[in-house]
């Protein structure tokens, strides 16, 4: 008999119907870690299962042993009573999170090469799930809900399994679209993700890193699409993430998704990079891909003068502004040949004075900037304003920067705005054509920015006007927004020049 394959809707709507268990007894923020770690444990322990029975079938009459040695190259091994099942059985009594983390802490011994450290910070015993007797209860009913028909993660069930690992992001997604700015910060929508990794356009045998990866959602999107024509996996992904638990969270995420030959470090890419060379440089690559904080106010300032990586040649950026800290960072780690990289910003930094200025002039005189891409306000989990992408390039083929103002074209929602494929395809196909269109893209000369003093609002650059009856006050007041902020930046810069001539 052929068993039923489960659809990724089903399991995308049993993952998160598991979450019904915490709602209004434990904040998202808390319980998202649990119900992410306990999606692993799940499929690890079905997989195991099924290999398993397999084995069992296939070698019935074998020599004693044989089965065990085979189980020991399985992709990840399970030791005794740390499956799913053995938590499952023992559901109705007391200590329900002890054997949890016994159970996480057994799985990642026995697995130390692939998850060393990743479950030290999910704690299922922790006080924050409430009392003992209420603590129980909730994980009962969560390892009932995991052995549910619609979760039964097997792979001769589940026939594809970027399913799981797709059920997985649709999680993240959820939490990060529910949580509010906490959650939004680890995660990129999926829509950017596809534009970002299509920008790059990242081919078969090379390496891509993402430095503030959060949850690894970019860094996957660029090998879906190596994967998507080639069929192969011939490509490294190297990510470094500062939060432990979201570190976490990208390796869980590069392990469903099949990534088995990805680097995630974790640590603060500002203060402490990672990703080194054997020679304890900084490690380069064709491509990078980001979306870092916006605005970043503690990044790592006081040190910057002195970095022995010299990522701050350019010019040290503002205090409390760490945007393009993280954009001299992902400059400094492009190779000298074929390197290209693609970075969410807030759009402040196309026209702010000051060290901004400085570093901004710097970059495009190198003729390193490729394209300014604004996109729709409401889009990212967290913040309304809306954000830029940059494109920077090794090696130009010209020396001409592309604004596109994509701004206006997406589908509205309530609190988030979408782009649509189409969208997306009008983005790319004006990259590729490097060309300019009315009201929508300008090829610019390095020459004419520099005549408007290096200010790369794309305002200045690419004409949106309308007609009277098509006037939109909100676009309005969103001009009206950023004109005030480079009115500020003016203010800063001038400050700043009075205070070199000794006037306060």
């Amino acid at each position: 008999m052929i068993q039923a394959t489960v659809s990724q809707e089903s399991i995308n709507t049993a993952v998160w119907n598991a979450c019904d268990i915490f709602r209004g007894t434990v904040d998202p923020s808390i319980y998202k870690d649990h119900v992410l770690a306990m999606l692993f444990l799940k499929y690890v322990s079905d997989t195991w299962q099924d290999h398993c029975d397999s084995y069992k079938k296939q070698y019935a009459h074998a020599e004693p042993g044989l089965i065990e040695e085979l189980l020991k190259t399985e992709r990840f091994v399970l030791p005794p009573g740390a499956g799913f099942g053995a938590l499952h059985a023992a559901r109705f009594e007391p200590g329900n999170g002890e054997r949890i983390d016994r159970a996480l802490q057994a799985v990642e011994d026995a697995n130390m090469g692939k998850l060393r450290d990743v479950f030290q910070d999910i704690g299922f015993n922790a006080s924050k799930l409430g009392g003992e007797q209420q603590k129980n209860d909730i994980l009962r009913h969560l390892l009932e809900a995991f052995a549910q028909p619609e979760l039964d993660l097997r792979p001769s069930r589940v026939r594809d399994p970027e399913v799981i690992g797709d059920a997985y992001e649709h999680l993240i997604k959820s939490f990060a679209a529910s949580s509010g700015k906490k959650a939004g910060e680890f995660y990129t929508p999926p829509e950017i993700s596809r534009l970002m990794a299509r920008l790059m356009d990242p081919q078969e045998g090379e390496e891509i890193c993402d430095p503030a990866c959060g949850s690894g959602s970019l860094l996957l999107q660029c090998g879906r699409l190596i994967r998507g024509r080639t069929g192969a996996r011939r490509y490294a992904l190297f990510g470094q993430e500062a939060i432990g638990s979201t570190w976490a969270l990208a390796k869980m995420n590069m392990f469903l998704h099949g990534e088995d030959n990805h680097r995630i470090e974790w640590g603060d890419t500002l203060r402490n990079p990672k990703l080194l060379d054997v020679d304890g440089r900084l490690r380069r690559f064709d491509v990078v891909v980001a979306n870092p904080p916006f605005s970043l106010e503690k990044w790592g300032h006081e040190s910057a003068e002195s970095d022995r990586f010299g990522r701050f040649r350019r010019g040290v950026p503002p205090r409390t502004k760490g945007d393009f800290a993280f954009i001299l960072h992902m400059v400094e780690t492009l190779k000298p040949d074929t390197g290209r990289m693609a970075v969410v910003m807030p759009h402040g930094i196309l026209f702010r004075g000051g060290a901004e200025a400085a570093i901004r002039r710097k970059l495009i005189d190198e003729n390193l900037l490729d394209a300014v891409i604004g996109v729709p306000e409401k889009l990212f989990f967290g913040t309304g304003i809306p954000a830029v992408v940059l494109v920077f390039r090794k090696n130009k083929k010209d020396d001409k920067v592309l604004f596109i103002d994509a701004s206006r074209e997406f589908q509205a929602g309530k609190n988030q705005n979408l782009l649509r494929r189409a969208d997306i395809e009008r983005i790319l196909e004006t990259c590729a054509a490097r060309r300019s269109v009315e009201r929508y893209a300008s090829l610019v000369t390095l020459a004419e920015i520099a005549n408007q003093g290096y200010n790369l609002n794309i305002g200045r650059y690419v004409d949106p006007t309308r007609v009277a009856q098509d006037i939109d006050m909100a676009e309005v007041w969103r001009e009206r927004m950023a004109i005030r902020e480079e009115w500020a930046g003016i203010e800063e810069q001038m400050a700043g020049y009075l205070k070199e001539l000794g006037y306060e």
